[in-house]
């Protein structure tokens, strides 16, 4: 009976989250191609340019979190080792999503552009043995907003 309800619960899972995740990805890249003139730069350095720009702080979060049939795959592989292919996708997706609403929100105040753009990533549940539940990845950066030329 037991074995029965713990195959139940990696079917679940699998199916639920593979039709999340896919959906998750389907939304993702729309809006990445929505946001697409928004650019996001990593260097520290605005480039010259005639006009003086307004700068701001803007930033995105997302927290995502793993099913229990890739925890539990993911659980399997660490006694062989190789890459952990089930968190891969979550990490990915989480840093997307938090770029995308970094950009929505610099998007919304008239931003051309974000500079420095860094990426913090944290555990913010652990599951059952210390295994990653949950994982938050925060973008944040400077907004550039065109305002006025200079004289």
């Amino acid at each position: 009976m037991e074995f029965g309800l713990f195959i139940l619960l990696m079917i679940l899972g699998y199916g639920v989250g593979t039709i999340t995740e896919k959906r998750h990805y389907a939304s993702i890249r729309k809006r990445e191609a929505e946001l697409q003139p928004v650019l996001v730069i990593s260097s520290k350095y605005l480039p010259e340019s005639e006009t003086v720009p307004k700068v701001t702080l803007v930033r995105g979060s997302a927290v995502i979190s793993v099913d229990y049939f890739k925890r539990f795959i993911a659980g399997l592989r660490q006694i062989f080792g190789g890459r952990l292919g089930t968190y891969e996708s979550l990490i990915d997706r989480s840093r997307r999503e938090a770029i995308l609403r970094m950009k929505a929100e610099a998007k919304s105040m008239g931003a051309t552009s974000i500079f420095n753009v860094r990426l913090e990533t944290s555990s913010v549940f652990k599951g059952g043995r210390r295994n990653v539940g949950s994982i938050e990845v925060l973008a944040y950066g400077t907004a550039v907003i065109p305002t006025s030329r200079r004289s």
